[in-house]
């Protein structure tokens, strides 16, 4: 299903300055592709894809006293919008 795709959108304030150019980062699902997610976005928001980027993030080592372990990995999708999609 195209609603198993989208996680998340990633909110930041690196993400918030990206918005003002019709751009959005969303977490997704690791084993989406571009083209599904694409798809994914159009139907869920109603709006036009003008390209999709994606990347897996790293996991990061953290440390809580004594114990040290790793944040949870996940796949991140920048999603650039065509124009005229978004009313503002």
């Amino acid at each position: 299903m195209k609603s198993d795709i989208i996680y998340a959108p990633v909110i930041t304030e690196k993400t918030s300055a990206l918005a003002q150019a019709n751009t959005y980062v969303f977490k997704v699902a690791k084993h989406a592709n571009k083209i599904q997610i694409k798809d994914a976005i159009e139907e869920t928001f109603g709006v036009k894809v003008a390209s999709v980027n994606t990347l897996n993030t790293k996991p990061k080592k953290k440390r809580v006293g004594r114990y040290t372990g790793t944040r949870k990995t996940y796949k991140k999708a920048i999603v650039k919008l065509a124009d005229g999609s978004i009313e503002m």
